[in-house]
């Protein structure tokens, strides 16, 4: 229950400014280092256009609630922006800001011919019913239709949002346009377009990483022993796959507690009994916190969960051998130099949770050529894109003796940078 407290008083401080301002420090960075000259982060340190919206829905029981969402596309130099949509209490403006300039990162590692996006509306989906949800969904589309579409802006699913959720959007965007969109949208369910292998892709892309890490460590996945933060979409795929790849996991952990034992937990168990939110651990009477689950001795840590899990304040105590972060920002600055001064080897957020991205586009591509693909096709293409992307950042970061996440910013921007140039906006 602490884990949940935390970040409720990370919202009510502000963090997510703090989010925005350490993305917009490692950017600067990023540039200085590659010699770019001061108005190009004048330009990427903060998105070209955020649109603030008031939608005002009738709930079930006849009253009209008006929700705040966001829409902030990061830069489109390169070509449409592309990003999820959270469903979330605690979303803010500078939370979706910072999400689009990380989504254009993302592209830029992994070569797609995108810009970033995000897209965010305060509300509480576990409080609300289905008919609610889809009356939120198609409000939203219509409010930000003006500025998406397939070769403008292509949202995506995020945080308490789905396939389902995603069918209603593109549905609500085709009658407004009049005619039908599959590409305006990716992340929706196969039989309206969507790609095989797009619901398990982040954790696909992770386990990818995980494993390219694990070879630059000298470290055989079979047997070595794995702590997952966070059992939601991504972290319980990544569990499943590690545990069929050999791996022990050894923790576990939701927002209300962790699972720990030094033998390897039973995931297939664990997969069985969590609900739709991915909460397991209340099941339990032997949990241990989230802190502790972060300070076991492990091979390997994935941050699967929410922001700031790795601070100054516990780096020195983390040891693992390796970290890559599945979660967006779970590791502060100051940790990242702890932890890179220790010789940990971070796999940092912008290129280990790429997958997801890489295969919408993958999607997206299939929606605009009419063709479709098998999942073993979808594996493959990921699986090479993936790989070359974390020896390119990994090869940066040996010859520019920089960590990882430094390393990865300065891949990530370079084609922002560079087309931004050539259109002649700096």
């Amino acid at each position: 229950m602490a884990q949940q407290s935390d970040d409720s008083s990370r919202a009510k401080t502000g963090e997510n400014l703090d989010v925005l301002v350490s993305t917009q420090t490692v950017i600067k960075k990023a540039l200085d280092k590659l010699g770019y000259p001061e108005q190009v982060f004048e330009l990427l340190k903060e998105p070209l256009r955020v649109m603030h919206v008031r939608i005002p829905i009738r709930m079930d029981d006849g009253t009209v609630k008006v929700f705040t969402g966001y829409r902030a596309q990061h830069n489109d130099a390169v070509g449409p922006t592309k990003g999820g949509v959270r469903f979330h209490p605690d979303v803010t403006e500078s939370e979706v800001k910072a999400l689009s300039i990380w989504m254009s990162l993302k592209a830029g590692i992994v070569d797609l011919p995108y810009g970033g996006g995000k897209g965010g509306i305060i509300c509480d989906p576990r409080q609300m019913s289905f008919r609610e949800l889809e009356r939120l969904s198609r409000g939203y589309v219509r409010a930000i239709s003006q500025i998406v579409g397939p070769t403008k802006d292509i949202p995506a699913p995020d945080v308490f949002t789905n396939s389902q959720i995603m069918a209603w959007m593109m549905d609500e965007y085709s009658r407004i346009r009049e005619f039908d969109s599959p590409g305006f949208i990716t992340g929706k369910p196969l039989v309206l377009g969507g790609s095989r292998g797009r619901e398990t892709a982040t954790a696909k892309g992770v386990t990818l990483m995980v494993r390219e890490a694990a070879k630059k460590r000298d470290i055989s996945l079979n047997g070595a022993r794995v702590v997952i933060q966070g059992f939601g979409n991504a972290g319980s795929f990544l569990a499943k796959f590690m545990s069929d790849s050999g791996a022990k996991v050894i923790g576990i952990s939701d927002a209300y507690g962790a699972l720990h034992d030094d033998e390897g937990l039973d995931i297939d168990y664990l997969l069985d009994r969590r609900d739709s939110f991915g909460t397991v651990t209340n099941l339990f009477k032997e949990t241990i916190s989230n802190q502790e689950l972060l300070e076991l001795d492990c091979d390997i840590l994935v941050p699967a969960a929410v922001e700031n899990q790795i601070t100054a304040a516990n780096a020195h105590k983390i040891k693992a051998k390796i970290v890559v972060e599945a979660a967006n920002g779970p590791t502060t600055l100051d940790a990242t130099r702890i932890l890179s001064e220790r010789g940990v080897l971070l796999v940092p957020d912008v290129l280990a949770s790429a997958g997801g991205v890489t295969v919408s586009y993958f999607e997206w591509v299939q929606n605009n050529q009419g063709y479709y693909w098998s999942e073993e096709e979808v594996e493959a293409k990921l699986e090479e894109i993936m790989v070359k992307s974390f020896e390119n950042v990994y090869r940066t970061s040996q010859t520019r003796k920089v960590d990882m996440r430094l390393a990865a910013y300065m891949v990530g921007v370079r084609k922002m940078a560079e087309a931004s140039r050539f259109r002649g906006w700096v």
